[in-house]
């Protein structure tokens, strides 16, 4: 599943450098993980106007490749601006390091530390893998605060700080010299300075002042406001109407979806009645079509499932039969199963928080329908799973985090994939 594409900050030896790095993504069989760079060079600008020039400029990159890469050309330059979170001092981390352990500084040195191990692994940095590999104490910076309690747990924070203090320089030297700067053109930049410097203004000028106190009007003013409102109103409401009746399956209740998995793609239906998931399909079995045609030729030729029996599907074999249904999925309905087993032995910083939720609800839903506790037991909060699922898609650096291997949950996610495909009565095209 292709992830997003992410302006990240990098503090170095340098000062400040702006790139882009793009998450683990699919294609196919095939896994990758990138910055933005070329062969062996990673780039790295001294501003946010620098990157958007260079990313607008067509030069050939590592990411050009990736699934959101037009998209990411086609944005403001604003929008380039890395967020809060992904914002790493690498400098800093020896003073980090020697601070207390709180859950705030833990939290930070476990986003640094895991963004320069991404680096290592991406570009190859000898001195970076063999300071993960052979420092295997690193990793008890990932569970939280838990390991650092007690004498036990400040010595280890100790041994931490040590390793770091001694071993730090060699990290940043191995980063600094794979950042490269490409050649952007000044105008371009200009140009990117100046939408930044727009976006900003505008930002400013939609903050209330609290400076200004609000004077009331007369009375014909506050007459105009009040007679101006209702209008806007009406029309508000006349354009959701027209939207709600454009709305086919809205108006119908009922949801096409497309699954994902390990044998293909398919698509179905399903809607909710009572809050309880129903799909096109019966006696706990899913029908599942490889195409949409096919599922637009079920609807009219056939009402044997347990969908028949929601008042309105009548509409939708109505429109099957006469030609017009469209079989529309939207997005929150596409659910991407495959990959997840490894995303989940990699770790809860890893995994695509989006993909993993969409999945759980499939999965749940699926047993739900099929009257089968099996799924609510498999991520109940006593399980290692359900753990590791509930951390995953609720992060909370004060919160306890799951502690590596991550096999056993691999395994356990994995067998609830499988049990779902079983699920799937799988029908001819």
């Amino acid at each position: 599943m292709a992830g997003d594409i992410v302006p990240i900050e990098l503090g170095i030896t340098e000062g400040n450098t702006f790139t882009l790095w793009a998450p683990r993504w699919r294609e196919g069989d095939d896994e990758w993980e990138a910055f933005l760079g070329l062969e062996e060079d990673l780039y790295g600008f001294s501003s946010v106007a620098e990157l958007v020039a260079f990313i607008r400029s067509g030069t050939d990159n590592d990411l050009v490749e990736h699934p959101a890469w037009n998209t990411v050309v086609g944005l403001k330059a604003d929008e380039l601006e890395p967020a809060e979170g992904n914002s790493y001092d690498l400098i800093s981390v020896p003073e980090l390091a020697s601070e207390d352990p709180t859950p705030e500084v833990i939290a930070k040195l476990e986003d640094v530390l895991e963004i320069v191990r991404i680096i290592g692994e991406v570009c190859e940095l000898t001195a970076i893998t063999k300071f993960f590999n052979g420092n295997p104490i690193l990793g008890a910076v990932t569970t939280g605060t838990r390991n650092f309690v007690g004498k036990d747990g400040a010595e280890l924070w100790e041994r931490i700080g040590t390793l770091i203090d001694k071993r730090w320089d060699d990290v940043i030297d191995a980063i600094d010299a794979v950042i490269t700067t490409p050649e952007v053109d000044a105008e371009a930049v200009s140009v990117a300075e100046a939408e930044i410097l727009a976006a900003a203004s505008a930002e400013d000028e939609d903050e209330p002042d609290d400076d200004v106190e609000l004077v009331e009007g007369d009375d014909t003013d506050d007459d105009d406001d009040d007679d101006d409102t209702p209008e806007e109103d009406d029309d508000f409401d006349e354009e959701d109407d027209e939207i709600d009746e454009d709305d086919f399956w809205g108006s119908v209740g009922i949801d096409p979806i497309q699954i994902i998995t390990s044998a293909g793609e398919f698509f179905s239906l399903r809607c909710y009645l009572d809050d309880d998931p129903v799909f096109l399909g019966k006696n706990g079995k899913i029908f599942a079509f490889g195409s949409k045609r096919a599922l637009e030729r079920f609807l009219a030729d056939d009402n044997e499932h347990d969908l028949s029996a929601v008042s309105t599907f009548e509409e939708i074999q109505i429109a099957a039969t006469d030609g017009s249904l469209e079989i529309d999925v939207y997005d929150d309905n596409v659910y991407v199963l495959p990959g997840l087993t490894d995303d989940i032995a990699d770790g809860p910083r890893r995994i695509d928080r989006r993909q993993l939720e969409l999945a759980v609800e499939l999965l749940t839903d699926a047993a739900d329908f099929a009257d089968d506790d099996s799924v609510a037991e498999a991520l109940g909060s006593t399980t290692p799973l359900g753990w590791f699922v509930n951390y995953a898609l609720n992060p909370d650096p004060k919160r306890m985090a799951p502690s590596p291997p991550f096999d056993n949950e691999s395994e356990a996610w994995r067998a609830l994939e499988h049990e779902f495909e079983t699920r799937l009565e799988k029908k001819r095209d």
